[in-house]
């Protein structure tokens, strides 16, 4: 149960798997991100598996265990491609340049030059 519990609420999966399509479908032609066919499928999938007062649906936890799964794969796949977009492809950097990114400064030669 203690694994249950770091997972967080299912509505919270539901909402962060929301916000992730939202992101990964865009706006495309003015269509909302309820329109496709995965967030109503992904809707239907949380309300068929929620508990109510009547039964305790086991398979929900293994539903909620598989999306919050998905979430970080979805989260970590959109950043990974802006940090991709941010740090690739741009041809070849100076020394400067490369310091810059990390923070740093290169050192001046006396009378004002630098590395050259």
């Amino acid at each position: 149960m203690a694994a249950l519990a770091a997972l967080g609420s299912p509505l919270r999966t539901f909402r962060g798997l929301a916000r992730e399509l939202r992101f990964a479908l865009g706006r495309e032609k003015g269509r909302l991100y309820r329109d496709a066919a995965a967030y109503q499928y992904l809707r239907d999938a949380f309300r068929a598996h929620r508990v109510t007062s009547e039964k305790l649906c086991r398979a929900q936890h293994e539903l909620h265990f598989q999306a919050a799964t998905y979430l970080c794969l979805l989260r970590s796949v959109r950043e990974h491609l802006a940090l991709h977009k941010e740090y690739h492809g741009r041809g070849d950097r100076t020394s400067e340049q490369v310091a810059g990114l990390v923070g740093l400064k290169l050192p001046q030669q006396p009378g004002g030059k630098g590395w050259e």
